[in-house]
């Protein structure tokens, strides 16, 4: 009974096994399939789509070791549908459609992508076979398989134009998290109708004009770029040894370094890493640090990537913004008030620190306050304020700073016992008094939002004229407030005359002005744009493109 059961046992793991690899051990279709006779050449091209198509569908979508397929599904589904029929070659050339996709992919540098994405490997050694070899033309093989790879490059090209490569995030503007698998066969039947790639997938484009101009400039980029390799830092490190191997190798690359000074001692190293940072109008430390490792880091490559990550934030934006809207950007230090895509006006800001980030968001001002009173957030209070007071009372005077209790009545601040306080028994508020010593300056311009952060003046205006503007707790400080609060009330002049809010402001007295219809207010952050024809770039201050530069494209090259 026993020898009986392990025999059928024995016979049920053969049948599995047979089954598994019947299935999962299909013959790879045919690389080569030469037809001479020009008549079969569109059977045999289906038949050999078709044994593609049906391969990858149960081989995980790859055609072989090294080809993927991204839109499996889609390619199956448009190939049944046609009968397996060609889209892009017949009679032993490429249709001009064909001869459209495949510029474009090689050219799609210009929109920001990498043509790496889009099977650009597979489809140039093709064509430079075909073009070299009037007998491989008549491998069917080569055809069938170049016609799928340009349909799943083609939906490949419309996910990355239309939403891009970064994930969405809590302030994305967009919904449709999934695209519609319409708007990708909407897309190929406008190309394959009008015979023009650009065409269809220009309509599918942002329509912003930031967009528009970041993507213009990137011709006049490439034309002057030098796409040589180098060995790029990855900074804070995790293997010290590692990365001052790279670090070495790195400085010989930018000629600080001979060939034969792998083994140089920490001494020398330490003059070299000096030497460099001078050249830079880095501070000479003789030590690395991450403005130094960015410096090393900012070769063309990086920028490109740079501009291909700015690309795909406009398409995190709704497809259309508000006729009125203002907009913070916060690498630029920049202010914007737009209406009806015309720039009204724009100045200068200052934004949160790297430690203290202004966040993104989008709101809507609803009001803003004359001569503001501050509420210190606790968070300053127990990082900043609460040490110095402890070491000398009189920093509250200093700083026109009032100690409140919790019934909003004001505390004699000698009579607090400050040694004892700490941010779990601190029974205060800080408040700094109205005025032009406030903190806040004379204005504040308030707005919804989860982070207790908003727009106001500020009393040190002489950091507006510092290049590098990030030095805030996380509110953003206008330079040109008053322009603001005379553009939030333009259509209620008689109820809020701009006279007034100055006579206001001057006599010190403070009032809450709302009533106006509320615009919306976008924080972004971009740290390239297309200025006047101009390609510029802004110090990535909180190290956002470094991230998404790491996360998505890495490994991605050019050429």
């Amino acid at each position: 009974m026993i020898y009986r059961k392990w025999i059928v046992e024995i016979l049920f793991s053969i049948l599995f096994f047979a089954y598994f690899f019947s299935c999962h051990n299909k013959p790879r279709p045919l690389e080569k399939d030469v037809v001479t006779a020009p008549e079969k050449m569109p059977e045999h091209l289906s038949e050999d789509i078709k044994k593609i198509v049906e391969f990858a569908s149960q081989d995980k979508a790859s055609i072989n070791d090294s080809v993927h397929l991204d839109y499996m599904h889609l390619d199956s589904s448009l190939y049944e549908d046609k009968k397996f029929e060609p889209l892009w070659s017949g009679k032993e050339q490429w249709l001009p459609a064909g001869d459209s996709l495949y510029q474009f992919i090689e050219d799609c540098k210009y929109y920001g992508l990498f043509p790496s994405d889009y099977h650009y490997g597979s489809l140039s050694f093709i064509h430079r076979v075909f073009n070299e070899d009037t007998i491989a033309r008549k491998n069917i093989a080569l055809w069938a398989k170049a016609d799928l790879l340009m349909t799943d490059a083609f939906f490949s090209l419309v996910k990355d134009l239309k939403q891009g490569r970064l994930q969405y995030d809590s302030v994305t503007l967009r919904t449709d998290t999934l695209l519609r698998d319409t708007i990708f066969t909407n897309t190929l039947d406008t190309a394959l109708l009008t015979g023009s790639i650009s065409y269809a997938l220009h309509n599918i484009e942002p329509k912003h004009a930031g967009y528009d101009s970041l993507k213009a400039c990137i011709k006049d980029f490439l034309s002057a770029a030098k796409f040589k390799s180098f060995t790029y830092l990855f900074y804070p490190y995790k293997d010290s040894v590692y990365f001052f191997k790279s670090l070495q190798k790195r400085l010989h690359e930018v000629g600080m370094l001979a060939k034969d000074s792998i083994d140089i001692d920490t001494t020398a190293f330490k003059v070299v890493i000096k030497k460099y940072q001078k050249a830079k109008n880095l501070q000479p430390t003789g030590r690395v640090n991450e403005k130094m490792v960015n410096v090393l880091n900012d070769m063309d490559i990086e920028r490109f990537k740079r501009i291909a990550v700015n690309l795909d934030r406009y398409k995190l934006l709704p497809d259309s913004l508000p006729h009125i809207y203002v907009w913070v950007n916060l690498p630029a230090f920049n202010l914007k008030v737009i209406d009806s895509d015309t720039l009204v006006f724009e100045s200068r800001v200052i934004v949160g620190k790297p430690d203290t980030r202004t966040p993104l968001l989008t709101s809507e001002v609803s009001n803003f306050i004359t001569l503001p009173q501050w509420t210190v957030p606790t968070s300053i209070i127990f990082k900043e304020m609460l040490p110095k007071i402890k070491q000398n009372v009189d920093f509250l005077k200093k700083e026109n700073l009032m100690v409140v209790d919790e019934d909003d009545n004001v505390v004699d601040p000698t009579k607090v016992r400050w040694a004892r306080l700490n941010k779990n028994n601190f029974p205060y508020q800080l408040k700094q008094g109205q005025g032009d010593n406030n903190s806040l300056g004379v204005i504040k311009f308030n707005f919804r939002n989860k982070y207790s952060v908003y727009m106001h003046d500020t009393n040190v205006r002489w950091m507006f004229g510092k290049s590098f503007r990030a030095l805030s707790h996380g509110c953003v400080r206008v330079q040109q407030w008053e322009k603001l609060s005379d553009f939030l009330i333009r259509n209620d002049t008689v109820k809020y005359h701009p006279d007034s809010l100055r006579a206001w402001i001057k006599r010190q007295e403070k009032h809450v002005v709302s009533g106006f219809h509320k615009v919306p207010v976008f924080f972004r952050y971009f740290t390239c744009e297309g200025k006047n024809g101009h390609l510029r770039f802004y110090d990535d201050i909180y190290g956002e493109d470094k991230f998404l530069r790491e996360k998505y494209f890495a490994a991605k090259t050019v050429n």
